[in-house]
């Protein structure tokens, strides 16, 4: 009989800590809402302790999503483990996640800790956590490389003392599949009482490993497996949770394993994560890559349109990829555009129907077509925004190889027309300078980057960057239009409004 496997969503707080991943908190609760309309079991919604901005964002995620378990990571401190209750505690299922580490390595140079000493802390942090809650889970921070012996120990403690979950990290990425299969079997023969819980395993991807070694740490008696969308994370990532699900689901016949996951909400949450992040989803990417299901190839070509199975192991129906063949152009009607959406998964209300069927009919008016990507880039850019402060009422651009880049740009706040103009090294640089004049900000754009959401010479470009204000936190913008400038000052703008939104900062 088939065994369910538990998945814990870290994307929040392991994920958010890839480089330039900052999320603000209107853009977790959107991510943490469709990781529970995925169905994964646990959303590890942050770290509480870390800063007053993450524990409003644990605390707002555990009183608005539903039916899922929220986590809040802790520290074997009592005071990271009495703030994450506060932030969890309104959760349908509150659990504490507290670690510390086991490894010699790391007690010796960066702890200064002793064996006794940790295994104390970690003993007293999960009775405090228990005193709070019912659902608990330790994590013995770079299990890979600690002593098994010592691991057993803090680990058989701990169940003793009240974990309901027991985590066992491969913190930096060191494992293999077999000799970690064996190391999991090891400790689920050894641990006295391991039985009573459920194991658990958090693998990063630094040799591109993380999901083998989920998947031989399954076999070997974990049932619950942790990781992010995509795979982002801290270095090279964690294990990717959509190949981990569609493996179970795919290769049946070798893992006798299930999730409760709901497969075709799969690529609109990976779509999500990488629109909110920033972070693009490389084109060969598992199970969620733009060419995971594109075939090229006379061969396989020929084979696909005989018989889908020939080259296809999935059905990308069955993560949720549309192949709709309803054309939309400027001639359709707010009946087919909502019949296409609610194709894609989405169903609007009607004033947000309204804002983004607006986007589309101006976009028509530009190309011929519009692709299914297209409707979600509209999607994401009308709908998943955040309330703007300033809104791009028009650009101009005066630009060559022999004169000076000009950017004559006009914002409306509250409805005031405010226009300003600059130069710049380039158009996108004026285009920033001008920005920056009209909101008294002095904001340094961090990085830039354009991604052509379709083919064809009239496909959107999808433009991400990031600005900062004295080298603090980043701030992502995103833009999308037909014109490449035109979408990189909706991105300026976009990063611009996050900013103000979050920290108050507006020109009177």
């Amino acid at each position: 009989m088939s065994q369910r496997v538990y998945l814990f969503d870290t994307t929040l707080r392991d994920g958010e800590q890839s480089p330039g991943a900052s999320l603000n908190m209107n853009e977790k609760i959107q991510i943490a809402r469709q990781l529970a309309k995925l169905r994964v079991d646990i959303i590890e919604a942050g770290f509480p302790i870390a800063s007053p901005g993450d524990f409003e964002a644990v605390s707002a995620i555990a009183r608005n999503v539903k039916g899922v378990a929220v986590a809040g990571l802790a520290r074997t401190y009592f005071e990271d483990i009495d703030r994450a209750w506060e932030a969890v505690r309104f959760a349908d299922q509150a659990r504490i996640h507290t670690f510390i580490s086991t490894s010699d390595i790391h007690l010796e140079h960066q702890l200064r800790l002793t064996r006794e000493q940790v295994l104390e802390a970690a003993v007293a942090a999960v009775k405090r956590a228990k005193s709070y809650t019912a659902d608990v889970e330790f994590s013995a921070m770079d299990a890979s490389r600690s002593d098994l012996g010592f691991l057993c120990q803090v680990l058989q403690a701990v169940i003793a003392a009240g974990a309901t979950v027991v985590n066992i990290p491969d913190t930096v990425g060191y494992a293999v599949p077999e000799e970690w299969g064996r190391f999991i079997n090891t400790i689920c023969s050894k641990v006295t009482g391991i039985e009573k819980v459920i194991v658990s395993i958090h693998c990063h991807n630094d040799l591109g490993l993380a999901v083998a070694n989920s998947l031989a740490a399954v076999t070997n008696g974990a049932r619950q497996v942790e990781g992010t969308i995509n795979g982002i994370g801290e270095r090279a990532g964690n294990a990717a949770l959509e190949e981990v699900v569609m493996t179970f689901r795919t290769r049946k016949d070798h893992f006798d394993y299930f999730t409760n996951v709901n497969t075709e909400e799969i690529y609109r949450t990976s779509r999500l994560v990488s629109s909110l992040t920033g972070m693009k989803v490389q084109a060969n990417k598992a199970v969620v890559g733009k060419n995971a299901f594109a075939h090229e190839s006379g061969i396989h070509q020929d084979g696909i349109i005989k018989e889908r199975t020939t080259y296809e192991i999935m059905n990308p129906a069955m993560v949720g990829i549309s192949k709709s063949n309803l054309v939309l152009g400027k001639l359709s009607g707010r009946h087919a555009f909502r019949q296409r959406l609610q194709g894609l998964g989405y169903n609007l209300s009607e004033d947000e129907l309204n804002s983004a069927f607006i986007f589309f009919k101006k976009l028509a008016d530009k190309k011929k077509n519009i692709t299914n990507e297209d409707l979600e880039a509209i999607i994401d850019e009308e709908i998943r925004r955040i309330p703007h402060t300033y809104l791009l009422e028009y650009l101009h651009i005066s630009s060559g190889t022999t004169i000076v880049p000009t950017a004559t740009i006009g914002l409306k706040q509250d409805g005031r027309l405010m226009e300003e103009a600059a130069c710049g090294n380039g158009p996108v640089d004026a285009i920033c300078k001008a920005v920056d004049k009209i909101t008294g900000l002095n904001c340094t754009l961090a990085n830039w980057g354009i991604n052509a959401v379709t083919a064809g010479k009239d496909a959107l470009g999808d433009v991400t960057l990031r600005i900062t204000i004295d080298g603090k936190k980043t701030y992502m913008g995103r833009g999308i239009s037909t014109d490449i400038l035109d979408a990189s000052a909706k991105a300026y703008v976009n990063a611009v409004n996050k900013l103000v939104w979050e920290n108050g900062q507006v020109k009177t």
